[in-house]
């Protein structure tokens, strides 16, 4: 499968590149492809672009920011803080691929009306002009360099160890 996903972190130095590092090795391992934008205080590195979107199964939110989901309309979302993308990437790519592959798809009662516990499941965030309005905040650019050895996750690793 293919997804797209965002980072964000309120000052983008350290979590935000973690979580696309931590993304992107979990795809890798699970046989996926993902492309990561990274957002933090000074700009967005790695910005997706139009075809990237529409190419994707899913699109995975591991954000502790507003992050705009305008250009994410119609695609499934899993939203999550991006700790999880840290610690738990393979969890964050297969729930996208649970909702990628229709198992969260909206099903209908009797009547023909969907329950509301179904609909909560489906319906899409949306975002307050507010929320809107707070996504200035950007990341510096990165290297891009983010190879399990070389990059910041592996040097934490390497630290730690």
């Amino acid at each position: 499968m293919k997804f797209v996903a965002v980072t964000s972190c309120p000052t983008g130095i350290a979590h935000s590149q973690m979580g696309a590092e931590g993304l992107e090795q979990a795809a890798e391992s699970l046989g996926h492809e993902i492309t990561v934008e990274i957002q933090g205080a000074m700009g967005a590195e790695n910005e997706l672009t139009g075809e990237d979107i529409a190419e994707a199964d899913a699109v995975i939110i591991a954000a502790d920011t507003s992050v705009s989901r305008d250009r994410f309309e119609g695609k499934p979302v899993v939203k999550a803080p991006v700790a999880d993308a840290i610690n738990e990437a393979e969890d964050l790519l297969q729930q996208a691929a649970e909702k990628a592959e229709g198992d969260t798809a909206e099903t209908t009662s009797e009547e023909g009306e969907t329950t509301e516990s179904e609909a909560a499941t489906i319906e899409p965030e949306k975002e307050t002009s507010a929320e809107a309005d707070a996504d200035t905040e950007s990341e510096p650019p990165a290297s891009s360099d983010r190879s399990e050895s070389t990059g910041l996750l592996g040097k934490i690793k390497q630290l730690f160890s």
